[in-house]
């Protein structure tokens, strides 16, 4: 379990990362964090998701190259555009029987309190989905897939990403636990991250221009 171990340690790294901007913004008990301390932790957790990886792709005298390789940032074939079609599908299919049996699910408005758009979009468009497709499909799903089946692997690493988004809203867990099964599959038949990425951020798009 050395790929759920990695996942611990980026955390972690972000957390740290993340720490003196708390400490430099100092809220008062039962005030919450400014925008830009917010901000930097926001950023953190992310360069925590993308570091960490980085760092244990690089062992064994791996150049940077090869560390992104290992990551699944590769180059794809053409046919992978129609399994991004396929994996959109496959979630949307998910989310309207979700949504049909339990009711919309909730998840909590976290972009305002970033500050200005142009901030927002950098952290939530861009700088998470890169970095959550580093850490969660490259290094855990590549990871547990060395020694599990696709399925199997795709599931728990699923659960983990899902589990993660619990403080924005439970309800909105079992969808995004769909969501990293899918993007999973994703890399499992395209060899590559990238187009994980790509559906990642317009998943983020269309959520942040729907708040």
């Amino acid at each position: 379990m050395a790929a759920v171990l990695g996942v611990i340690l980026a955390i972690g790294a972000g957390i740290l990362m993340g720490v003196p901007a708390i400490l430099v913004d100092s809220p008062q008990e039962g005030e919450d964090l400014g925008s830009t301390a917010l901000a930097i932790v926001q950023l953190a957790t992310a360069l925590g998701f993308a570091m960490v990886p980085m760092a244990i792709a690089t062992r064994r005298g791996a150049d940077f190259r090869e560390a992104l390789r290992r990551l699944g940032i590769r180059a794809f074939r053409a046919s992978a555009v129609g399994w991004m079609f396929a994996a959109i599908g496959a979630y949307l299919l998910f989310a309207i029987v979700y949504t049909a049996i339990f009711g919309a699910p909730e998840q909590e408005d976290i972009a305002e309190s970033f500050g200005s758009v142009p901030v927002q979009i950098l952290l939530i468009v861009i700088a998470a989905p890169i970095a959550e497709e580093i850490c969660f499909r490259g290094m855990l799903y590549g990871g547990l897939r060395e020694r599990w089946p696709k399925f199997a692997a795709a599931l728990l690493a699923g659960l983990i990403f899902g589990a993660l988004h619990a403080l924005t809203g439970l309800s909105a867990v079992p969808p995004l636990v769909a969501f990293g099964f899918v993007l999973c599959l994703l890399y499992e038949r395209t060899g590559s991250i990238v187009p994980g990425i790509v559906l990642h951020m317009l998943n983020n798009s269309v959520a942040l221009l729907a708040q």
